[in-house]
């Protein structure tokens, strides 16, 4: 960035959720972590950033219309801005809204995905010029899943979320998402798992075959699908295996808990299919439904926001 340098003044950037196709936990490592191998992919649910520099004041304002997210440092998304300022020697002013839609503590990556979508929004307002491995690097110092959200929209992932590396899902699926409403700690999900530990899980041909060929068909992810965590979950919240099972009952290729949890996902080779699961779900239960396409694209955005901006800000 150059002194005499005009920056754009503000921008929007929509965070999308994502699900995990095959979550398995491998060994534990050195630093306390399991080592992980996941196969990621963005759906189309997204939070929305409203970020703007500001010369009123030099400081990080965050504003969010979720009351249960503090909107301080303990919020990813101010962290994930006081990095970016700190690496960029960067002293004006952020104004920045956090409209939420992913639910918190579902298996979304919602809290990463906004914090991904921050170090994005920032760089671009900023003209820093940081690739998607510099602003990975930052990401993978403040969480472990936000350096995927800079290869959606899928990838593999490995180590504790630090390692990822791009592929493709050739065709088009759809998914549901049901979330019972109560969040999982994903901290208490390992908890769990390492109580029905009996030694290290192993990958299998499937996983190396992604592994390798970094391109997959709809049909072999199908047949692939698994999550370590089911196993010892499913006993703590039987209404998660039912809810998987529910979503096959409706028509879902297949159907598993992503991350760890709560959230249960189905995939559907077309939209018509979703949309009849998931209004028979809204119907039946009290459950949050979205039926919604798998996601295409990495952190989008548009720069023409001021009008939602000053709405969302003054709300």
């Amino acid at each position: 960035m150059s002194d005499g340098e005009v920056l754009e003044q503000e921008i929007t950037v929509q965070a999308p959720a994502k699900v995990n196709l095959c979550i398995r936990v491998l060994d534990r490592l050195p630093n306390g972590y399991h080592e992980l191998w996941s196969l990621m992919h963005s759906v189309d649910l997204f939070d929305q950033l409203h970020i703007r520099l500001t010369p009123a004041h030099e400081a990080i304002h965050l504003t969010c219309d979720h009351p249960l997210l503090p909107v301080n440092q303990g919020n990813l998304v101010y962290r994930a801005a006081e990095s970016v300022l700190r690496r960029a020697e960067y002293t004006a002013g952020v104004d920045i809204v956090l409209q939420k839609a992913i639910p918190l503590a579902a298996g979304l990556g919602g809290g990463s995905s906004d914090a991904a979508a921050i170090i994005y929004g920032l760089n671009q307002l900023l003209k820093l010029g940081w690739g998607l491995s510099e602003m990975g690097e930052i990401g993978a110092e403040l969480g472990s899943d936000i350096p995927f959200f800079f290869q959606a929209p899928c990838g593999v992932v490995r180590g504790w979320g630090q390692e990822v590396s791009p592929c493709v899902v050739n065709g088009k699926r759809w998914a549901v998402l049901v979330n019972p409403g109560f969040p999982i700690q994903t901290q208490w999900a390992y908890e769990q798992l390492a109580a029905h530990w009996s030694g290290s899980f192993s990958l299998d041909s499937w996983n190396q075959k992604v592994e390798d060929n970094r391109q997959i068909s709809w049909e072999e992810v199908i047949r692939g699908m698994e999550n370590d965590f089911e196993r010892s979950l499913f006993p703590v919240y039987p209404i998660l295996e039912f809810m998987k099972e529910k979503l096959c009952a409706l028509g879902a290729q297949a159907a598993l808990l992503s991350g760890s949890g709560a959230t249960v996902f189905g995939i559907f080779d077309a939209p018509e299919t979703a949309q009849v699961a998931s209004a028979q779900l809204r119907k039946d239960t009290q459950w949050h439904v979205f039926d919604i396409p798998m996601g295409h694209t990495a952190l989008p955005h548009s720069s023409n926001q001021g009008e939602a901006f000053s709405t969302a800000l003054s709300a």
